[in-house]
């Protein structure tokens, strides 16, 4: 296992005894693959998959089960020909299971038909070997229940072409291997690494998940020596990338640089998309509705025409004070595992209703373990703080009238010494000193909007005080719920966290993640809602100390915060450019992969 946090002992008796045909399938085309859809219960879809289950769409609605096998001492009259569709079989003796797309059976014998949704590949054999292996697994189970199969066959949707697959003792003997590679990967428990260079990734659904150019370069990069070989059966002596010349061999040392680490030499490919698909629906008219008119969510709201939102749009829901939302418009966004989260009317998240929790428990128990190991707590915590502090610097440096150089000087200090903080008692001290430091010149990079109403002596909350703390309040609450959307989708729990100490209520988790993203977003919204007039002194109502937005000033405070998650921002250290939103996401699988162990430190983003 690759040095790091840790990940799940592997025991033999957890994991299943039948490895379904489809990971024969993808253990030999790609280990990491079926590791992430089998172990840990990841997928994501992409236009191939989508694609695919149009393909199989007829097969699997089901239709006539396939007839008893023929007794051979006593065989009946031969049934007239016909086709089984979703014919589920396993077998304890070969430790396989498969659903058949397809099974004909004619003259007492049957031929299971697998479905894929491109054309014959250019080969002697007109199929890959893990399509093959797969239809060999299904030939042995029918075998296995007693029918006679003496090969089987794929239908190439894109051609709408059958191929035969003759069954040898070769492929016999390829497909049984694979499954016992697959079964002992499970019981390892580790993730294979990713592939180097691969053609195979751009395609894959689960590169974004996978992270295969994001690992190999980061471990690249800290030196380490069991960086993985290219994929021998699609590249041949590709170079690895050197390692930077300026990295530290501990990159959270007190010899941290200032800057991060300059991008790669060789181009990290874009395996993600810039930008997700789908967008956050926001509701705060109190006495609203969210109800359900067939694939669509129907907002309803006094005295306003009703709005329609496809539910395949929506990111997840947030609704703000007495918002209803109908029993069936929540058992779609269930189904659909789109969150929804409920606040208070001032912006308070109360908490937040999902679906099922995501498959990959070896995760969660990986983070519980990490929770529990003060040392790697601490390891964590201290990127988090650094990180933030160093990108409040950079925040001043761009956007401050005249920064203080003194300020700037203390706070790389600062983050220096978070980077080595013995304890999290002291970590807390420094953090504080630099938000002391950070707030109270704040107000020289709101350039816009002068005056008494925007002026800003300190951070205060709780309820905050000032028109620019209760942005600052409301902006962070937005951050933390992107932020525990986004552990979430990961399969993290919110709640854990490292610098955050659990507590009832809180998503600590979150909030450890939103650390070095404070003032790229939330303070960079502020100070852009406020420089550009966005917000102005009438869209703050004041109740005794305690200030507020009005209804149209969070709505356009809302619409500000989305324009900056919706803004691309090249990465330091992969090169690519993507939005703050995908960044959140990029970020916590990086987290999810250090505590599995897969990199040795988690690298928080840094801007430049």
């Amino acid at each position: 296992m690759h040095g790091g946090l840790g990940t799940m002992s592997g025991r033999d008796d957890a994991v299943p005894a039948h490895v379904p045909a489809r990971i024969v399938n993808e253990v030999l085309y790609c280990e990491r693959l079926a590791f992430l859809e089998w172990v840990q219960r990841e997928f994501a879809d992409s236009a191939d998959t989508v694609e695919g289950r149009v393909v199989h769409a007829r097969a699997d609605a089901g239709g006539r089960p396939l007839a008893a096998p023929a007794d051979p001492d006593d065989p009946p009259e031969p049934p007239p020909p016909y086709t089984a569709r979703s014919v589920w079989l396993s077998s304890d003796a070969l430790g396989l299971t498969a659903k058949i797309d397809v099974v004909e059976a004619e003259g007492g014998a049957v031929v299971p038909v697998e479905y894929k949704r491109g054309p014959v590949p250019d080969l002697p054999e007109r199929a890959w070997p893990p399509e093959r292996a797969q239809v060999c697994a299904q030939v042995l189970l029918l075998r296995e229940h007693g029918y006679r199969c003496d090969h089987g066959e794929l239908y190439f949707a894109a051609d709408r072409t059958r191929v035969r697959v003759e069954i040898d003792d070769a492929l016999v003997a390829l497909t049984l291997g694979a499954r016992a590679r697959a079964h002992a990967l499970a019981v390892a428990g580790v993730l294979p690494p990713p592939l180097v260079d691969s053609p195979k990734c751009p395609r894959c659904s689960l590169a974004p998940i996978c992270l295969p150019d994001e690992v190999n370069l980061l471990r690249a990069l800290a030196g380490d020596d069991a960086f993985p070989t290219p994929d021998a059966a699609e590249t041949a002596d590709a170079p690895l990338p050197p390692p930077a010349p300026d990295a530290e061999p501990d990159p959270w040392g007190l010899a941290l640089p200032a800057d991060p680490p300059a991008p790669p030499a060789r181009e990290v490919r874009r395996l993600i998309p810039a930008r997700e698909p789908g967008t956050p629906l926001y509701v705060q008219a109190q006495g609203g509705r969210v109800g359900l008119e067939g694939d669509r969510l129907r907002v309803e709201a006094r005295g306003e025409p009703a709005v329609l939102v496809r539910v395949a749009h929506t990111s997840h829901v947030a609704l703000y004070g007495n918002v209803q939302l109908t029993t069936q418009a929540l058992a779609v966004l269930l189904e659909r595992d789109i969150p929804v989260f409920f606040f208070s009317y001032g912006g308070w998240l109360r908490g937040r209703t999902v679906g099922h929790a995501h498959g990959n428990v070896e995760l969660r128990i990986a983070q519980h373990r990490a929770q529990q190991d003060t040392d790697a707590a601490l390891r964590l915590a201290r990127a988090f703080v650094a990180a933030k502090i160093r990108n409040q610097r950079t925040l001043l440096r761009r956007n401050h009238d005249a920064p203080d150089e003194t300020v700037l000087g203390e706070l790389e200090v600062l983050a220096r010494r978070a980077s080595g903080a013995a304890d999290t008692a002291s970590l807390l001290g420094f953090e504080g000193a630099a938000a002391r430091l950070y707030f109270s010149v704040f107000s020289g990079m709101m350039r816009g909007l002068r005056g008494v109403a925007f002026d800003l002596e300190g951070r205060n909350r709780r309820p905050p005080r000032d028109p620019v703390n209760a942005m600052l309040s409301f902006a962070y609450s937005l951050l933390a719920k992107d932020c525990t959307v986004a552990a979430t989708a990961v399969g993290l729990d919110p709640m854990l966290g490292y610098l955050h100490q659990p507590r009832f209520g809180r998503p600590a988790l979150a909030l450890d993640l939103m650390e070095e993203m404070r003032p790229l977003v939330a303070d960079s919204t502020v100070i852009t809602a406020v420089n550009n007039e966005v917000i102005g002194a009438s869209h703050f109502v004041q109740g005794g100390t305690a200030c507020n937005l009005t209804d149209a000033g969070r709505r356009r405070f809302i619409e500000a915060y989305e324009r900056r998650m919706d803004q691309l921002v090249t990465h330091p250290i992969f090169g690519y450019r993507l939005s703050y939103r995908r960044l959140l996401e990029v970020q916590a699988r990086l987290l999810a992969r250090t505590l599995l162990g897969e990199l040795d430190e988690y690298v928080p983003f840094r801007t430049r």
